[in-house]
Formats: C-alpha cells, structure tokens, sequence
C-alpha cells in the first residue's frame, strides 16, 4: 500500500513520553544538535527532562513540553523524510507548527522560537487557574454542543468543545465552573458520555487564549512565510493550505480557535489520501483515523495507518 496517497500527521500535548528522542538523537549527530538548539532557545534543560526523568507532570509542562515534543516530531519524520513523497501534512494543535517545518513553509530553527514562546504565553495565561479542558467521550456531539451552549448562556462563563478528535472524542474547554455544569448536566444522561478533566494549565483554543494569542501572533507576522511544498491541512477549518498569506492566517487563529480533526481526516480521505505516517512518541493522531473514517463509511481495507515512534521504528520504515 506503500504506493497509496500519503499523509503526514504531527500530535501535540499528551502524546510525550518518558526517553523520548534519544537513541534516534544519539545515532545523529545533526538531531541531537536540534536537541541542544532547542535548549539554547528554550532555556530548559529538555534532555535531562524528558531523557532522565519519570516524572509525568514536570513532563506534562507546557513550557518544556512544546519545544520537547517537536523537536521528537519533526526528527522522526526528518529520519525518514528521503524514503517517501508525501502529498498532504497534518499537525494536531501544537503538532501543526511540525508540519510547518516539515512542509519548509518555516524553518526549523523559526519554529522552535515560536513553539517556545507559544509553550510558555499558554503556561502563564492563566495566572488565575480559572480555566481547563476536559475530553468527553461516547457522547453525541449534538447534545454535547447543545448543553454547552445553555451552559455558557446560563452562566455567562466561557466553554466551548474545542477539539473535535473522533466522532467518538471531543474536549470542552471554558472557565472550571461551566465545565463542571456541563458535566452535572451530562454525566446521568441516556447516552451515558464519559468524561475525564485534562491536565492542562488554561482552557485552551478558546478565547481565554486571546491575551496570550495577541502576543504570540507578534512573533508570528514577523516570520518569512514561504509556499507548503505539500498542503498543510488546517486545525481552524480542516481545509488544505499552501499559500503563505493563508497559513499565517489559520497560524494566527488557532491557539483561541477548536481544532477541527474529524474535518481534517475526512477531508484528507475525499481529496484522495489512503495512507497516513504519524510521526510522534504515542501514535495520537493515527490512532483517531479510524473511527473518523468508519462514521463516513470508509472501509477499513481501503487505507493505511502508520506510526513512526522511535528509533526503531524508523530503522524498519520502508517508505
């Protein structure tokens, strides 16, 4: 199936893992140099962090965690980039500034200043803890949609669901008062939805993040934008993108808007892609292909999904 249509997709928070990066950083010289740069401009000891640690929550910081985690991301799909074309990229929330180096829209070193900032304007967003983020599953997302919306106009609290993972997984995210009405509401309902607080400073992709989003777009617009050598689907719409002008824009919207996955994977499907690469510690995104194509009535036959993780992944991939 090698010869199929190829996407490539990128995870984002959540998907860390203990050692992550190191034997393939250790076997080249070059990714453990993108390892030390990312330290230099991070601040954090990030190799001690994730290499040396088991601690899940110094792991789980965002500040560390974003220039961490992409640097992972973006050194597995580098491992492999010279043995196959891909047509299309996809990064899920943080995973997105991956698929912009991967597609040269930015360059790495561009996008490491960008995810550090990003990582650290998220941490200190909300000095107050007044938001969060919590995912919900097996719930429809029409009843979902509709308690949230009573629930922010009864209370005139912010929440919203911000990431529309699988027709089976979403996260609300708001202020901690509306998420917990939006749970009494739910949780002894007939379609007996299960729901799980996130470990998240903010709620982000909401508006909360608008603070934070105003100083991060700064850095953004002064960036050279280039052309995607492949379409960067969107987290704000699920549409392919390739114009620089247009790529900025989505970049600009997307730390206060709902990552729209379930579109991005259908999407990917209708314009022809049969294959998709994650390239990430836990195999997220890869794993939320499935479910999206079966609720359109895709068969399972009829695709491929492929999770590069760690070195030896790699070292097995043939493209």
């Amino acid at each position: 199936m090698s010869n199929m249509q190829t996407a490539i997709l990128f995870p984002g928070q959540g998907a860390q893992a203990t050692g992550m990066g190191r034997r393939l950083a250790e076997a080249s010289s070059d990714i453990m140099d993108l390892w030390k740069k990312a330290e230099a401009v991070s601040g954090q000891p990030l190799r001690e962090i994730y290499w040396e640690s088991n601690d899940a929550s110094l792991m789980a910081e965002t500040r560390t965690l974003q220039p961490a985690l992409t640097v992972v991301n973006f050194a597995l799909f580098l491992s492999c980039a010279d043995r196959f074309t891909p047509v299309a990229a996809a990064g899920h929330s943080l995973g997105e500034f991956a698929a912009l180096a991967a597609a040269k829209v930015l360059p790495f070193d561009k996008v490491l200043e960008l995810v550090t900032l990003r990582g650290q304007l998220m941490a200190d967003a909300d000095p107050d803890h007044e938001g969060s983020m919590m995912a919900v599953l097996r719930l429809p997302l029409d009843i979902l949609e509709e308690t949230v919306k009573k629930v922010g106009d009864e209370t005139g609290k912010l929440v919203r669901v911000a990431n529309k993972n699988t027709p089976a997984q979403y996260v609300i995210s708001g202020h901690k008062q509306a998420l917990e009405m939006v749970y009494e509401e739910l949780k002894d309902s007939a379609v007996r939805g299960k729901f799980f607080p996130l470990a998240v400073s903010g709620a982000f992709h909401t508006p909360m993040m608008a603070e934070a989003n105003a100083e991060f777009i700064k850095l953004l617009d002064k960036q050279d934008w280039q052309s995607a050598k492949f379409p960067i689907y969107s987290n704000v719409n699920g549409d392919p993108l390739t114009e620089p002008n247009l790529i900025r824009n989505a970049m600009r919207k997307q730390m206060t808007s709902s990552v729209q996955w379930v579109d991005t994977i259908a999407h990917m499907w209708k314009n022809g892609v049969r294959r998709w690469i994650e390239f990430g510690p836990q195999g997220v995104t890869s794993r939320m292909v499935r479910p999206i194509l079966s609720a359109i009535d895709v068969d399972d036959s009829s695709y491929e999904t492929v999770h590069i993780a760690n070195f030896d992944s790699v070292q097995a991939f043939e493209g």
